[in-house]
Order: C-alpha cells, then sequence, then structure tokens
C-alpha cells in the first residue's frame, strides 16, 4: 500500500532515546520537516522532565510521551492529568495495568486537557516488541506475545483507549479484530539491512504498513544515522513505494 508522502509524513514517529538535552533538541530541529512525531522515553524524561517536553514541542512537532504509566488508578489518573497539560499528543501506559487503570488513564488525559487543546491519544502498550514467547514463559505468562496482545488489545479498546502499541506481528490480527478506527503503534521498525540491536520481534516499515499499522515507531536507524534526516527520507520514500 503506496501512501502519498503527506500520510508517510504522519504515518512516522521517531524515537528520541538520548540522555543529552542538547541532542535530544538538536536531533528533534534537524527532524522537522521529516517525521510527523517525535517520541520521548523514560531515558529523556528522567533526565530532564517536562520543560524538555515543552522545548521539543516549542519547536512545532507533536510529541509522543513514552512513560509507559503503570501504577493504581488514583495515581495514573493524576499522573495522566499532568501530563496532559504539557500538550502532548500521545501517551501510552501498560496494557497490564488493568480496565480500571487504563481508564483512569483516559479520564485523567482528558481532565486534564487544556481549555482548547486536544487530548492527548492515550494508547495502551501490549508486549514489549524485546520479548518473545520464551521470555513470556520465563515470566510466566504462558500463551505467546500473539495471544496475550490480543487479550491486552481487547481490553484496552473496553478501557476507551484509542489503540495500541503493538509489534507488527500481531498487527494484521489486531486490525480485523479491534476494527479500522483502533490505532495500531508499532516500535521495533528496522529498514532492510539494519540491525535489529535489543528488538525480537521486528519487521521493515513497508511489511509494518501491510500488516495494518498505523503509527510507525523508528528510533536508532535514524538517531544513529550520520544524517538523521536523510534516514527518515529513506524510510518516507519506501512508505511511498
Amino acid at each position: 500500500m503506496a501512501l502519498a508522502r503527506g500520510a508517510a509524513l504522519r504515518r512516522l514517529a521517531v524515537a528520541l532515546d538520548l540522555s543529552e538535552r542538547d541532542a535530544i533538541v538538536a536531533m528533534a530541529r534537524s527532524l522537522v520537516g521529516h517525521c510527523g512525531m517525535v517520541k520521548l522515553g523514560l531515558e529523556a524524561f528522567s533526565a530532564h522532565g517536562p520543560d524538555l517536553v515543552r522545548e521539543v514541542a516549542g519547536l512545532g512537532m507533536p510529541v509522543f510521551l513514552d512513560l509507559k504509566l503503570h501504577d493504581i488508578p488514583n495515581t495514573i489518573e493524576r499522573a495522566a492529568r499532568n501530563v496532559a497539560r504539557l500538550r502532548v499528543a500521545m501517551i501510552t501506559v501498560h496494557a497490564s495495568g488493568g480496565e480500571a487503570m487504563l481508564r483512569a488513564a483516559v479520564a485523567g488525559a482528558s481532565a486534564g486537557t487544556p481549555a482548547g487543546a486536544r487530548p492527548p491519544v492515550v494508547v495502551a502498550v501490549t508486549v514489549l516488541t524485546s520479548l518473545d514467547d520464551a521470555a513470556l514463559e520465563q515470566l510466566g505468562m504462558p500463551g505467546g506475545a500473539a495471544r496475550r496482545a490480543r487479550a491486552w488489545a481487547e481490553l484496552a479498546q473496553r478501557a476507551g483507549c484509542a489503540g495500541v502499541v503493538c509489534s507488527s506481528l500481531e498487527a494484521a490480527t489486531l486490525r480485523t479484530e479491534r476494527g479500522p478506527d483502533f490505532l495500531l503503534v508499532t516500535p521495533g521498525i528496522r529498514p532492510s539491512g539494519t540491525d535489529a540491536a535489543d528488538q525480537r520481534r521486528v519487521a521493515t516499515p513497508a511489511a509494518a504498513l501491510a500488516a495494518g499499522a498505523d503509527i510507525l515507531v523508528v528510533g536508532r536507524p535514524i538517531t544513529g544515522s550520520p544524517d538523521p534526516a536523510a534516514a527518515a527520507e529513506a524510510i518516507l520514500a519506501e512508505l511511498c513505494r
């Protein structure tokens, strides 16, 4: 499924998994116009907090704040309120926190949104792409990643989440089961010929798109490149072919 450039741009989120503030901001600035969103995760947030989120958002770049919130419902509701005040575009919570926690996250995100702003999209993390079936077995979670992702996606939809974070290996099934409007965010995207590194369940951008993914999260293949903007453009070109 080839996309027009504008559509491809909206599908690409770049993970700025870095620690140095200047490097993060410089990378975000270099990617304006070359991706639809940048993702800030625990590494960046634990070092620089909300001020970094505001600074990156101030570049005109939508921010996907990937904190994978996971706690009791009351704490998550308040945390989601605080995150929504940062005017981010998307936030993550762990599906394993249960339906009450997921509902609390959605409610908090809505309640904390400043007047006139759009509430952040709340997506639930199913199974981390660094885990495979053997790793889940070790954690006392039998049945495999696909089965668990399906169950948690159903839970997330029932709780009012806009979608889930899943690997591309589960995307096709979840698209069929959860419908066309349920957002599928897929990390573990690796262009052909690149190293999978610590990811176990990966796919190329084109394969993830064909499987039904909406947002493709790409990190090191772009941020580790000598020319991140060119690397992002190469992925956009693959999506447009």
